[in-house]
């Protein structure tokens, strides 16, 4: 096997371990109570961040099947 490649997947082994150990970081200590999730859906605040992702979801694709559609324009052009 190829040296680079082995330090690439050696060093991709590193980047995931240390992101899974990040993402237990993010388990929910109940000790407190009250979760930010049931904050959220008592004030309703959950529906606008809701609303919120929905739309730059919407206008991140709009603007990616626009830049899509000029490439393609490009392309038949030249």
């Amino acid at each position: 096997m190829n040296r680079k490649y082995l330090y690439k997947r050696l060093g991709l082994f590193v980047i995931f371990s240390f992101l899974s150990m990040l993402l237990f970081a993010q388990n929910v200590d109940d000790s407190s109570g009250t979760n930010l999730d049931s904050v959220m859906r008592s004030h309703d605040k959950i529906y606008v961040v809701m609303a919120v992702c929905v739309t730059i979801l919407v206008v991140l694709f709009l603007y990616l099947i626009r830049i899509d559609i000029k490439v393609s324009k490009k392309e038949r052009t030249s």
